[in-house]
This record gives structure tokens, sequence and C-alpha cells, in this order.
């Protein structure tokens, strides 16, 4: 999936796609906790994909969502999304990941809501 299309999908476009009964998909982070804090997508969970090979579940908020997986390049986002299709849940990875987001001038924000980097 493109950083365009996760942007329409989890509503963070300018023009977001209607949405399934299910609500939106969820824009899920598994990057690690300094890349979170210098730059995220405002409104995405975050759950490294250390987190996730450790066997931690996922928040209640996001369970049963489909979820949208970004990472820096997208090569965690694709192992993190084949891990989570594995035990039944629906998702898809960012190709280009956060790099191509803020490269394609969507919205990072900081730890502190400022604009974030992309570490």
């Amino acid at each position: 999936m493109t950083v365009q299309e996760a942007a329409e999908r989890t509503g963070h476009a300018v023009r977001a796609t209607p949405c399934d009964d299910a609500g939106p998909p969820v824009l899920l982070d598994v990057r690690e906790p300094d890349e979170w804090d210098a730059g995220h997508v405002p409104g995405a969970v975050h759950l490294s994909l250390t987190t996730l090979y450790e066997g931690t579940p996922l928040p209640c908020e996001i369970q049963g969502r489909r979820l949208i997986v970004i990472c820096r390049s997208g090569n965690r986002s694709r192992q993190a999304a084949d891990l989570l299709g594995a035990h039944g849940v629906e998702a898809v990875d960012v190709i280009g990941g956060m790099r191509d987001w803020a490269e394609a001038g969507l919205a990072v924000v900081d730890a502190r809501g400022l604009r974030g980097t992309v570490a």
C-alpha cells in the first residue's frame, strides 16, 4: 500500500475514503520508542515490532480492526503485517514507510505534538 492510500484510508488525507461499518483501518507504527518519539503520524497507534514478536497483544481499542502497518522504510512493517496475518489479523504494510510519508508532505508530529522528524 502506498503512503497516499494509507493516508486516505486512515483519515489522514484531505479527502478520506468512505469507511465501512467497522470504521476506518488503524495506522499501526511498529518502530522503536525513540523513533516514535522523534516523529509519528498523528492518531497512529504505537506497538514496536520487537513487542509484537514478544507476543504482546494488540491494544483493546484496535482489536478486530483492519490495520495498516508503518515503519521507517517498509521492512519492519512488512514483517509485522506477515506476523499479524499469521494470527488472523487483517494487516497490510505501507510501502516506503515514514520516509515516504514525510516526503509526501503528510503530517508528522513528535512526542510533544510539535512538528516531528523521521528517525
